[in-house]
């Protein structure tokens, strides 16, 4: 019995790490909360085919830029997937910050979603993203706090500890 003791009183002594809690992008708007409008694309098919002229046009109006939150999600580890929109790059070409939003193309080819649907994210290592059409995995502990981009407003922050691809099981 006397040697249990030393190794329950470590076994104590060590910080437990916070489980990860994996969310939808639906656990991020609140009970009662309207559900977000679906996608609307901004230019016709024939544009899309010249990427460079779509994306010198105006910058679309966000959705709901001021959209309610989930208070009760400040501080928790979280696990969420989603696509990346780089907002500043590393010198060695790695997105260190970015909006993780729930679609391709948001903020970019269609409106802003309402920015309870929008995570502004930072990683100290940064992530090399060279397919924008790739989803990511985030996990970190989540902030609920507003940001604001010149893309759009997020009504979410992360230091993005873990990022990684999506894959299905």
């Amino acid at each position: 019995m006397s040697r249990l003791l030393p190794a329950l009183l470590l076994a104590l002594a060590l910080p437990v790490a916070a489980e990860v809690r994996e969310l939808q992008w639906s656990d991020l708007i609140p009970p009662g909360a309207p559900p977000p409008p679906p996608p609307v694309a901004l230019h016709d098919l024939s544009q899309l085919a010249d990427a460079l002229g779509a994306e010198a046009g105006p910058a679309a109006m966000q959705q709901s830029p001021a959209a309610p939150v989930v208070e009760a999600l400040d501080g928790v580890q979280v696990k969420l997937p989603g696509y990346i929109v780089p907002l500043d790059m590393s010198e060695e070409g790695r997105v260190t910050e970015f909006l993780l939003v729930p679609y391709f193309g948001a903020c970019i080819h269609v409106p802003p979603p309402p920015s309870n649907q929008i995570v502004h994210a930072t990683s100290e290592l940064g992530v090399k993203v060279e397919q924008l059409y790739q989803p990511f995995w985030i996990e970190g502990p989540l902030r609920v706090e507003h940001a604001s981009s010149e893309l759009a407003e997020a009504g979410y922050r992360m230091d993005a500890q873990k990022i990684y691809f999506y894959e299905l099981d």
